[in-house]
C-alpha cells in the first residue's frame, strides 16, 4: 500500500477538498481544561500553521467554545495571511440557546475568523430540535456565509437524520467529527463509520493520538496530568495495556524511519478518516504532517488493527 502524500479528499459532496489530515487548534491562544496547556507561544502557533501548509495540510479546526472565542480569533489572525486555509469551526448548542441564537453566533465566529469553510455543531443539541438549527445552517450555506455544513459527536441514527434533513433541501452534509483512534475504535462498532461511508459523509477524527496515549510519552509510572488521568486507558490499572501497542507502533515506525504518532495517524487515514491532531508548535505540526507521506504495508495495518481490538 502506497502513501498518498498531500493528495486531497472531498468533505462529503460539499466541494470542499482538503488533505486527508488536518490540524487541531484547540490550544491556540487557549489553555485546554484537559491538561494539555496552551500552545508554546504565538510564534509557534504561526510556525505550526506554516509547517502544516508546507506539507499540504490546509484544514484547521477550532470552535467558539475553545477559550470563549480566543482560539477562533487566533486562527483568524493567521488564516488571513493564507488564502488556502480551510477554516473549520463549531457552534456550541448550549442548553440556554434557542435556534434563533445560531445566526448571531455565526456572525461572531465570522468576525473572529474572517471566513468559515466548514461550520459544525459541536455536539448534539438536546433542547432545540436539530431540524430547526439545520434550517438556519442551510440559509447560511445558500447565502455563501459558510462553505459546508458538518456535525460532531452524532451517532449513526442522528447522522442519518441530519443527512436526510439537508438532502430534502438539496444541501450536502459534509462531515461528522467524532473521537476515533487506535485506542478508541467505537466508530467501527457503533455504526458511525459504516454510516459515514454509506452516506458519503467524511469522518473527521478528533483525539486521533488517544490524547497522547499513542505518542509514547505515557505509560506505567508516567500518567498525564489534568483530567486526562481519568480517561480509561490512562487509569493506573489499565495503562499497562498500552505497552505492547506502543512497542508494536515503535517497531513499525522504525521500519519506515517514522514515529509512533505518524504510524497511528496513517492507520486512521487508511480507514478513510481525516484525523486532526493538535499541534502546539511547528515541530509537532511538521511531524504530524509526515503521516501523509508514510506508506504502511497491509500486514502492518492488520497487525495494528488486531492489537487494538480491546479498544473497539
Amino acid at each position: 500500500m502506497s502513501g498518498q502524500g498531500a493528495s486531497t479528499v472531498e468533505l462529503g459532496a460539499s466541494g470542499v477538498r482538503v488533505a486527508p489530515l488536518g490540524v487541531g487548534a484547540t490550544s491556540w491562544a487557549n489553555h485546554s481544561p484537559l491538561g494539555y496547556g496552551g500552545a508554546d507561544s504565538p510564534a509557534e502557533e504561526a510556525r505550526a500553521l506554516e509547517a502544516s501548509l508546507a506539507a499540504g495540510v490546509t484544514l484547521v479546526d477550532t470552535a467558539e467554545a475553545y477559550g470563549r472565542g480566543r482560539s477562533e480569533r487566533r486562527v483568524g489572525e493567521l488564516a488571513r495571511e493564507h488564502a488556502e486555509v480551510v477554516v473549520a469551526t463549531k457552534y456550541a448548542p448550549y442548553p440556554f440557546r434557542r435556534a434563533d441564537a445560531l445566526p448571531g453566533a455565526l456572525e461572531r465566529s465570522l468576525a473572529r475568523l474572517g471566513r468559515i469553510g466548514l461550520y459544525q455543531f459541536h455536539w448534539v443539541p438536546r433542547f432545540v430540535p436539530v431540524p430547526a438549527l439545520l434550517r438556519r445552517l442551510e440559509a447560511a450555506y445558500r447565502e455563501g456565509r459558510i462553505g459546508a455544513i458538518g456535525v460532531s459527536n452524532f451517532d449513526a441514527a442522528q447522522l442519518r437524520a441530519a443527512h436526510a434533513e439537508l438532502a430534502r433541501a438539496g444541501v450536502p452534509l459534509a462531515s461528522n467529527q467524532v473521537q476515533y483512534s487506535l485506542v478508541h475504535r467505537a466508530p467501527e462498532v457503533d455504526g458511525v463509520l459504516e454510516t459515514c461511508r454509506e452516506l458519503g459523509v467524511a469522518l473527521i477524527a478528533y483525539s486521533p493520538l488517544g490524547m497522547g496515549a499513542l505518542t509514547g510519552k505515557y505509560g506505567p509510572g508516567r500518567r498525564p496530568g489534568g483530567i486526562r488521568r481519568l480517561v480509561p486507558h490512562f487509569r493506573a490499572r489499565r495503562i499497562g495495556a498500552l505497552v505492547p501497542l506502543l512497542d508494536l507502533l515503535a517497531e513499525i515506525a522504525q521500519h519506515h524511519g517514522a514515529t509512533r504518532s505518524q504510524a497511528a495517524l496513517r492507520w486512521l487515514i487508511e480507514q478513510g478518516a481525516v484525523p486532526i491532531p493538535a499541534a502546539k508548535n511547528g515541530q509537532q505540526a511538521a511531524a504530524n504532517a509526515g503521516a501523509l507521506a508514510l506508506a504502511l504495508e497491509i500486514g502492518e495495518l492488520e497487525a495494528l488493527s488486531a492489537a487494538t481490538t480491546p479498544w473497539r
